[in-house]
């Protein structure tokens, strides 16, 4: 009965750190909502967001948002689910120029792609996030 006990606790135990492993995705194409720090807008169609201190990420979006160029606009992020962020579908994007009406235009992100060192090093200074 022992046995079976023990062989039973370490089934489940293994089980138990397998999922939790899986639970945190890849590094290099992931990041967690606690990390995103800053954006920035290259045009209409494409932003550039910083995670961490040094990793980058460029969001291509299905439609234009004008209002990504207005001086005064703020991104509007929900996070629902997951607090990982590894692909497009994971954004629920709005862009706002004026918070206190609280009117938030959607941007659909189409397309998210992990920036190699070198890529993010060729960002211009001025289109850093």
């Amino acid at each position: 009965m022992r046995a079976m006990c023990f062989m039973l606790a370490m089934t489940l135990g293994l089980g138990f750190g397998i999922s939790t492993a899986t639970a945190q995705p890849a590094h290099s194409q992931c990041f967690s909502i606690r990390d995103f720090h800053s954006w920035k807008a290259l045009d209409a169609r494409t932003l550039y967001i910083r995670v961490d201190t040094r990793r980058y990420f460029r969001l291509d979006l299905e439609t234009s948002c004008p209002l990504l160029l207005s001086q005064n606009s703020h991104l509007v992020t929900k996070w629902r689910g997951s607090s990982w962020v590894c692909s497009a579908i994971d954004w629920d994007l709005k862009v706002s120029d004026d918070p206190i009406r609280g009117f938030a235009s959607p941007c659909i992100v189409r397309k998210m792609t992990a920036l190699t060192d070198s890529e993010a090093a060729a960002i211009p200074r001025k289109d850093r996030p």
